[in-house]
């Protein structure tokens, strides 16, 4: 009887939640459906060790209509896994921006940071330089007026006249810290994202923050650079001349004693002599970044209160978004008046990264169907909110099934495991999937009280490169732990780290 016990235990919750991570993880909404509706306590289960949920996977593959199925069965939004990554983080990383719109839409917190790095959704986003994943992370903090970016850069310019919105969060937010001082502006100047480097600027990115030594971070460069240090060692002009057009100063002198031109030439940079050597007597016009999307704060707030999806049991619509033909018009551009349903809105302000000039204010989308820029939206008359999906804001990094066979569960309406049910086709845990599982009646089997153990996974981290060539393109970390192993093993202090992916093994 312990035998069939503690296989009821390893291959009943277990295999279920390890078909739901495989279901999530390869994009198979009908399998994640009839997964859920089984037992929608599944949404919580984690892999042992790495602790990814499926949330983690089906965010981390791209898998938006998982990641909204999960949401609405009871997921916590900001599970973490062993390194303290949340869903959104892993979402930024891999540049999923249509999983990071799901994700804000259900208030996602862009605050969290890692165990790892102190790194933050924005952080992940901007080392990999995914703008529009940028764009929808500050969505709720830049309000769609029409004087916007006006009031951002007199706030920049220290103008205490500027009373129409509070920009000390939004600024807060793009200058916020990871561990050694790094701010997302100096992660997108070191890996030559351009178009990430000028959205931040715009955004409020602060041009003279410097980083620190705080004994975790190792850094070749030395503390107190800033961003454009950091441009000069990635080597890309349009980043150099994006920061000194915003202010950033070419005399400016690291704890090495370092001007941003002494870092180019010692890494051979010599293409930015010209442009690190003297201030440009003219200073070149550059557009705003095309991924503002202005109207996005408005869109979001609408689709928060009025919902952005259409249940298929919804008859045909007689006047549809002239978009989609599908959907019933929900919201109109204010300006030119032209109506569309809230799904379709969200996609053009979240997609918007046109070069084109139209006739509105910076950051103002096209209209599609008459090119006047639109700059926020409003809901029509007769559009019904809402109420709010009821999410349980337990996270539970393990599943536990039940105590006994039939009993009633005290926690949650939904028990855990099925009475009386067992998975008659075993495979061997490290199959990675249990697809193949049948279940059928066996009502000699009972399930006791324990931990479900899952398989260890693959997941997104950022560990020490022991590797001492010079890699380009790339920024690592260590923590103090690996600055003592690397140090007892002969390394150089001063060996350059950078983020990268990695294999999980289950070890730390």
């Amino acid at each position: 009887m312990r035998f069939l016990s503690m296989m009821g235990n390893s291959f009943g919750c277990s295999a279920s939640g390890e078909r739901l991570v495989s279901a999530a993880r390869d994009g198979d909404l009908q399998e994640a459906k009839a997964l859920l509706e089984c037992n929608p306590r599944l949404a919580r289960y984690s892999t042992f060790g790495v602790r990814n949920s499926p949330l983690h996977y089906s965010a981390a593959q791209g898998h938006h209509e998982i990641v909204s199925l999960l949401l609405e069965s009871g997921v916590d939004i900001n599970l973490r896994n062993y390194r303290g990554q949340t869903a959104l983080m892993q979402a930024c990383h891999y540049g999923h921006w249509e999983v990071v719109q799901t994700l804000m839409l259900f208030r996602a917190n862009i605050h969290r940071t890692d165990y790892l790095n102190g790194c933050t959704a924005l952080h992940f986003a901007a080392l990999s330089g995914h703008s529009r994943c940028i764009r929808l992370l500050v969505a709720d903090y830049v309000p769609s007026i029409p004087d916007c970016w006006n009031i951002i850069k007199k706030r920049l310019s220290q103008d205490n006249s500027v009373t129409n919105f509070d920009t000390t969060s939004l600024c807060s937010i793009i200058n916020k810290p990871a561990d050694g001082g790094i701010t997302a502006l100096h992660m997108a100047a070191l890996n030559d994202h351009v178009e990430s480097t000028q959205l931040l600027l715009d955004l409020g990115a602060c041009v003279s923050e410097v980083t620190v030594e705080d004994g975790t971070t190792i850094d070749l460069i030395g503390a107190g650079s800033t961003a454009l240090h950091y441009a000069a060692y990635g080597g890309n002009a349009q980043c150099c001349q994006a920061l000194i057009v915003r202010g950033a100063s070419l005399t400016a002198e690291n704890a090495n004693g370092w001007t941003p031109l002494i870092v180019a030439r010692s890494w051979h940079r010599l293409w930015l002599e010209g442009i690190l050597s003297r201030q440009p007597e003219v200073r070149p016009c550059i557009l705003p970044s095309p991924y503002l999307s202005l109207p996005l704060m408005s869109i979001m707030k609408i689709a928060r209160e009025c919902g952005w999806r259409t249940p298929n049991s919804l008859p045909t619509c007689m006047d549809p978004c002239v978009v989609c033909l599908e959907r019933k018009c929900t919201v109109a551009a204010e300006g030119c008046g032209h109506e569309f349903c809230t799904r379709c809105a969200l996609y053009l302000c979240s997609t918007n990264s046109t070069s084109t000039i139209t006739p509105g204010p910076p950051g103002s989308i096209a209209c599609p169907l008459c090119r006047h820029g639109i700059g926020s939206f409003i809901k029509l008359p007769g559009t019904n909110p809402i109420k709010e999906l009821a999410r349980a804001g337990l996270s539970l990094s393990l599943c536990t099934t039940c105590s006994n066979v039939g009993s009633e569960s005290t926690s949650m309406s939904t028990p855990l495991c099925k009475p009386d049910f067992h998975c008659t086709r075993i495979s061997s845990l490290g199959s990675g999937t249990f697809r193949s599982l049948g279940c059928q009646r066996f009502p000699s089997m009972k399930l006791n009280s324990s931990l479900c153990m899952g398989a260890l996974a693959t997941g997104l981290s950022l560990v020490p490169c022991t590797d001492n060539r010079r890699v380009r393109n790339q920024f690592r970390w260590c923590s103090r732990s690996s600055l003592r192993r690397s140090a007892s093993h002969g390394e150089s202090r001063s060996s350059w780290f950078c983020s990268s992916q990695s294999v999980d093994t289950g070890s730390s």
